[in-house]
């Protein structure tokens, strides 16, 4: 059954903006640099999500600590390089949020970026005051930890059950399962529909919109 939601809490890369490919791009980039070997596509899109440092571990779990913030340096370097730019949003998002925003709801980001990197990417789309709240991984607990979501919650005032979380990445629906709140699970970023179906999302969407058209009542994914 779906809620009578008050606040709505996405997820950046992969679910507001289109940055999967710079994100791959960049992890085996920074690789390169520091002696390592290339991870395969699908393995750089299963760690989106988690905060830079932890990302890098999974990934190359044999590297001291030393060498993770070596690796750390590198792929900011790229990533920032690549990203002069920022990536662009994907369609349907922004005039979907304008719409959120006016229809009353309140508005979140809950993201692995960096707090510097979320800053300005939020900049570029003026959007700096555009959300009651932002919370990114080097200010908090990383992804499926739930105290992100937690502190956005407490800054709105509102409770877990009229929350949503909209992410692309199993950790995203973890994360919302961890605080008690429904998610939705978006199909065009970093994991399949069918990879994030096993997290009981209330939604799978293919098309960003399709958010919008499902909390006005009308939807064209069916609710699991």
């Amino acid at each position: 059954m779906r809620r009578d939601y008050q606040l709505l809490i996405f997820d950046w890369d992969g679910t507001l903006a289109d940055s999967i490919g710079r994100i791959v791009e960049s992890m085996n980039s920074a690789a390169a640099r520091a002696g390592e070997a290339p991870s395969p596509e699908q393995s750089v899109k299963g760690i989106i999500g988690l905060s830079l440092a932890e990302a890098i571990e999974t990934l190359y779990p044999h590297l001291p600590p030393s060498q993770v913030e070596v690796f750390r340096q590198h792929y900011a370097d790229i990533y920032m390089a690549l990203d002069q730019q920022p990536s662009p949003l994907f369609e349907g998002v922004r005039e979907s949020l304008e719409a959120f925003r006016a229809q009353g709801y309140r508005l979140a980001v809950a993201t692995g970026k960096a707090r510097r990197g979320l800053d300005r990417v939020l900049k570029a789309n003026g959007w700096e005051q555009f959300f009651d709240i932002t919370r990114a991984a080097d200010e908090t607990r990383g992804k499926p930890h739930p105290l992100m979501l937690e502190q956005i919650l407490s800054h709105c005032g509102v409770p877990p059950e009229r929350a949503l979380m909209v992410g692309d990445s199993a950790f995203d629906l973890q994360m919302a399962s961890n605080a008690g709140m429904h998610s939705v699970a978006v199909g065009y970023g970093a994991m399949s529909l069918q990879a994030l179906a096993e997290f009981g999302p209330q939604l799978c969407i293919d098309h960003f919109s399709q958010l919008r058209q499902w909390l006005a009542g009308n939807p064209t994914s069916l609710p699991r």
